[in-house]
């Protein structure tokens, strides 16, 4: 197995909101990747987002020695979903400066060739199957729900100026529900977990051939960000990155 993940503030907000965390069990061939893009005033987007990943990944890590089925690796997703939303949520009511703080969530349990992915909010899951990438989540976003409703275009999403409105987040209200997706993760494939502020800058199509380049996992993810620079940075840039190589299922 290959992994590899980053995160950079970008050019334009003065701190990162965003944060990733991979836990991987080699032995077991089981592997956790968590993405979250925090909103809040202040310092409040950063603990959010912190405290999210954190309660989500401790939540999930006592189960990637077991062998799981897709019902309870579905399960266990929704659980750690629930935990970290009771944790942000609480947090957020103990101290004013808090109030009303959220996060996005994107998150995939991987057991061998198959894939679990969660998501609210508007980060990201993709696969790349060596020559094409496919978006496997869909967003929660205001400019999203019109886009499947037919009343704007893809390209009218990209430059929308309501795109960074989402409309589900965690932490936000005492209960959310993520949404769920299956996926089967050949050898070759590539797991993409990234927040907005790539997909904001760098369309599919680059970030595809970008993958496709690259030799590593970690030259891919440095590319990734440097196109999100040059596309003008004006959002925080995560990317988490995970293939099986050639373990066995």
């Amino acid at each position: 197995m290959e992994w590899f993940g980053l995160t950079d503030k970008g050019r334009v907000r003065p701190t990162n909101q965003d944060v990733y965390q991979i836990e991987v069990e080699e032995q077991h061939n089981t592997a956790l990747l968590v993405v979250c893009d925090g909103m809040g005033g202040a310092n409040a987007g950063n603990v959010a987002s912190r405290f999210a990943a954190q309660a989500f990944a401790a939540s999930v890590k006592p189960a990637l020695q077991d062998a799981l089925d897709e019902t309870t690796r579905q399960e266990r997703l929704t659980r750690a979903l629930h935990e970290a939303n009771d944790t942000v949520f609480t947090l957020a009511g103990r101290q004013p400066e808090f109030r009303g703080m959220g996060t996005t969530l994107v998150a995939a349990l991987v057991q061998g060739g198959r894939a679990t992915i969660l998501n609210v909010g508007d980060s990201r899951a993709y696969l790349f199957d060596g020559t094409r990438l496919h978006q496997l989540t869909e967003d929660h976003s205001y400019v999203e729900e019109m886009r499947r409703q037919g009343r704007i275009t893809e390209a009218d999403a990209r430059t929308h100026p309501q795109k960074n409105l989402i409309t589900r987040a965690v932490g936000v209200e005492p209960f959310v529900e993520g949404d769920l997706f299956e996926a089967t993760l050949a050898p070759h494939e590539v797991l993409l977990l990234c927040s907005d502020g790539l997909t904001g800058m760098v369309e599919d199509d680059r970030i595809a051939q970008t993958l496709q380049s690259a030799q590593t996992l970690a030259a891919a993810g440095g590319a990734l960000l440097t196109l999100a620079l040059e596309g003008g940075g004006r959002d925080n840039i995560t990317v988490a990155l995970f293939t099986r190589g050639e373990e066995e299922a």
